[in-house]
């Protein structure tokens, strides 16, 4: 009983650490892609290209299940606004909405048995759905004008190249942390 105790309190403690550190690159690596398009001349576009919010909370999801992929995706957004006005007011709820779904599910087919590339790549389109629907519920059902139904075609052509870098850096990361595991085992 004492052991089972123990196991679980060291599981909590696990998924908290993967939550928090999750939730801090997700708010980092965008500001470290601002610094470098304002030092480059781009802007804030090297966020929307490169999706650096995404990289963590679909690895995290990938790696620790679908509550610490949702908390950390849902959270994430809402931090980085607070600490840097980033992403903008209008854009916090669909980027918490998409996070979160990225990070569910990411976190709904880590443990499928089926390679990483595939599960990545369902992970993003289900994101992207989401996102898509909460836009369409926003506009259609609520008459938002803070986004508009072109929003969810620019953001998927923009955001190309930080989909190419998850089918190469998200892989990488997973199979490095699972031999990784393997060898302290």
């Amino acid at each position: 009983m004492l052991h089972a105790i123990a196991l679980q309190k060291e599981a909590i403690k696990t998924k908290s650490i993967a939550i928090l550190t999750a939730i801090m690159l997700a708010v980092a690596l965008p500001q470290l892609f601002h610094v470098l398009g304002a030092v480059s001349g781009m802007g804030t576009s090297l966020g929307q290209v490169f999706l650096p919010m995404h990289l963590p909370i679909l690895l995290v999801g990938l790696i620790a299940g679908p509550i610490v992929g949702t908390v950390a995706g849902a959270l994430s957004p809402l931090l980085s606004f607070a600490l840097s006005g980033m992403p903008v007011a209008g854009m916090v709820p669909f980027m918490m909405i998409e996070l979160a779904g990225y990070g569910l599910a990411a976190g709904l087919l880590g443990k499928t048995k089926m390679p990483v590339i595939v599960k990545l790549l369902l992970a993003q389109i289900a994101g992207r759905a989401i996102r898509a629907a909460a836009v369409l519920i926003a506009v259609y059902g609520m008459g938002s004008e803070a986004v508009s139904i072109s929003s969810i075609w620019t953001t998927i052509a923009s955001g190309l190249p930080g989909l190419v870098l998850q089918w190469c850096l998200i892989p990488l990361a997973v199979f490095w942390l699972e031999n990784r595991e393997k060898g302290h085992a």
